[in-house]
């Protein structure tokens, strides 16, 4: 399997970085996962709006493009033979002193991961079960898609290796917040329901893309703070990532939930087929 690394193709047995990088020092680097459909980077130009806005947050001086990246997605695709794969983005800050640095990042690390991934299952469906884990709060205004992932690790630990269960996280506060590696929704009156950004969660792209979709398409949207007594009275849940995509809920906390038979995941699920092997971004909605 081969990397993409600063501009080169390198074996994943011979990728290296410094150890006075400060994304391994400091944690200062970001990433963002997402799907390639037939060779197409689904959402691409979202991913980037957010991890070059993230960059700017982190005083890392680079911009991506669209341009640049496909460049690199379509080199490291042929030579891993594959179409259907998740790819991984990774920019770390680069080289620096040890000790805290104020000054910008000029010389940031890009790293580009893949693996095969097969077709949608549409049998997939997943228990939800809440955390005894709280949700911390961002290290700055807003979450960014980071190397500080020790929470989400931790939250991880509790679940277990299951890939059939998401653990979801509330707040100190206990308000509903988010899934280990997804954004939570749930639908009751016909009206698509969602955490706010405001209780720290990350703004997924999918999460974005999806309230955009479902807007579009008739549903009436709502963002807040919510309890779990308001969610345990949905009529269908589901939660969102890049890879996994749509993923319905066939119980949440104890409770049974339609799972692949709620019909309006099943309506979102199709609009998202027919979407994801050609748009660039949820603005071409």
């Amino acid at each position: 399997m081969f990397l993409y690394m600063n501009g080169e193709l390198v074996r994943k047995e011979e990728a290296s970085i410094s150890p006075f990088d400060h994304g391994f020092l400091y944690g200062m680097g970001l990433f963002e996962t997402f799907r390639t459909y037939n060779g197409h980077p689904f959402l691409l130009d979202d991913h980037l709006e957010r991890l070059n806005n993230s960059l700017e947050v982190l005083n890392i001086k680079a911009l991506y493009s669209r341009e640049e990246i496909l460049a690199s997605i379509h080199l490291l695709l042929k030579e891993n033979q594959l179409t259907d794969a998740y790819i991984r983005l990774n920019v770390s800050a680069g080289m620096g002193e040890i000790g805290l640095q104020t000054e910008p990042y000029t010389q940031p690390n890009l790293i580009m991961f893949t693996k095969p991934l097969p077709q949608r299952n549409p049998f997939l469906e997943k228990e939800a079960i809440i955390l005894k884990l709280k949700r911390n709060t961002p290290e700055g205004l807003e979450r960014l898609k980071s190397h500080h992932y020790l929470n989400n690790i931790l939250a991880k630990r509790e679940m277990g290796d299951s890939h059939e269960c998401e653990g979801i996280f509330l707040t100190d506060e206990d308000f509903l917040a988010e899934g280990v590696v997804s954004n939570l929704f749930w639908i009751k009156d016909k009206i698509l329901f969602t955490p706010t950004v405001e209780t720290g969660i990350l703004n997924g792209i999918t999460r974005q893309f999806v309230l955009k979709l479902a807007g579009k398409y008739g549903m009436t949207i709502k963002e807040g703070f919510f309890t779990l007594d308001q969610v345990m009275k949905a009529e269908e849940i589901f939660v969102t990532n890049s890879i996994q995509e749509i993923v319905p809920i066939a119980l949440f906390n104890g409770k049974k939930m339609p799972g692949i038979m709620g019909k309006k995941i099943i309506e979102l699920q199709q609009l998202y087929d027919q979407f994801s092997k050609v748009l660039w971004s949820r603005k071409e909605l």
